[in-house]
């Protein structure tokens, strides 16, 4: 269906382009309350709404963000930090755009289109597009790859492998993604669950990738099956996913969860809640973090210092498979 213009609001309301201009923008001019109104209805019966970029062009600024994804699945958490994130700043009257990593065309490509009033990149920029926005002059703002997203990392692990231990379990898996895309984040999840392992004295943990695929997690479990040469006790998965993954393959096997094989995920999200049995889990604090971003894009928009990052809280969430 094509887009309602103003030349349709002209048309409707018997009124030139200009006037119709002068009224939607709220222009000073001479204008009679009769022809306003009669503008105003015509845009609304026909659902006119201003582009962004013709708002742009008139006020010199638009009310976009743009957040620029990495290569990262849209799971749980990330999905999360993007709806707490519009809403964030929905609140404050800017509008939120996503543009994925994946897409291989030059974030420059996006200028011609858009004029957002600043860039979230949530990993570095490369230097051509750091070049490329400054000649656009775009205020951007990069978040990822700093020491505090690799230490939450880190401490998530370790959380993990501290409440097997406490709960008795001696020997721990890992359960890593089949995923190129989060190898980073689960190399130093793994990282903090060797460090915990080395802290509480015990055996360093057996690490798998379980994929998400029912035969084949089983076919991966099968090395910490408890008659196997690699037998554990409790597994600490990379997410809820890969822990539910987990489950799948246990439950392939014969084995009971928490009763032969304890299992622990990140991220809590909604279908671990209903697994059977419900996930223990590690939350984050998505909430918190996407309060801060916005936190970030508002102070860099009115040319303030930006705000001092919260502390990074994980938290454990006991249910029934650990």
């Amino acid at each position: 269906m094509p887009r309602v213009t103003s030349a349709d609001v002209a048309r409707a309301s018997g009124v030139s382009r200009t006037t119709v201009s002068y009224v939607l923008n709220g222009a000073a001019k001479p204008i009679s309350a009769t022809t306003r109104e009669r503008v105003l209805a015509a845009a609304r019966d026909l659902g006119y709404a201003p582009s962004a970029a013709a708002r742009a062009l008139r006020s010199g600024r638009s009310d976009l963000v743009l957040c620029v994804l990495p290569d990262w699945p849209i799971g749980a958490v990330l999905d999360a930090l993007i709806e707490h994130l519009t809403e964030e700043l929905c609140a404050r009257g800017l509008l939120l755009l996503l543009h994925h990593g994946r897409d291989p065309r030059p974030l420059a490509d996006l200028w011609r289109s858009v004029q957002p009033r600043v860039v979230v990149g949530l990993t570095p920029f490369s230097a051509e597009d750091e070049r490329a926005m400054a000649r656009a002059e775009v205020q951007v703002l990069t978040t990822g790859e700093h020491s505090g997203l690799v230490a939450l990392q880190e401490r998530t692990g370790a959380l993990q492998v501290h409440h097997l231990a406490a709960t008795g379990h001696r020997r721990i898996g890992y359960a890593a993604p089949d995923d190129d895309r989060v190898a980073g984040f689960a190399a130093q999840r793994l990282a903090g669950a060797r460090a915990a392992c080395a802290e509480l004295g015990l055996p360093e943990p057996v690490a798998l990738e379980v994929p998400l695929d029912a035969a084949a997690a089983a076919r991966a479990v099968r090395t910490w099956h408890p008659d196997a040469a690699g037998a554990v006790s409790a597994v600490a998965a990379y997410n809820d996913d890969v822990a539910l993954a987990v489950l799948a393959g246990l439950r392939a096997h014969g084995l009971r969860v928490p009763d032969d094989v304890a299992v622990v995920g990140v991220d809590d999200t909604a279908l671990g809640r209903l697994a059977d049995p419900p996930l223990t889990t590690v939350s984050q604090s998505v909430e918190v973090q996407a309060h801060h971003l916005a936190a970030q894009v508002i102070a860099a928009l009115d040319g303030q210092a930006p705000p001092p990052r919260p502390e990074q809280v994980v938290h454990l969430v006991r249910r029934a498979s650990a």
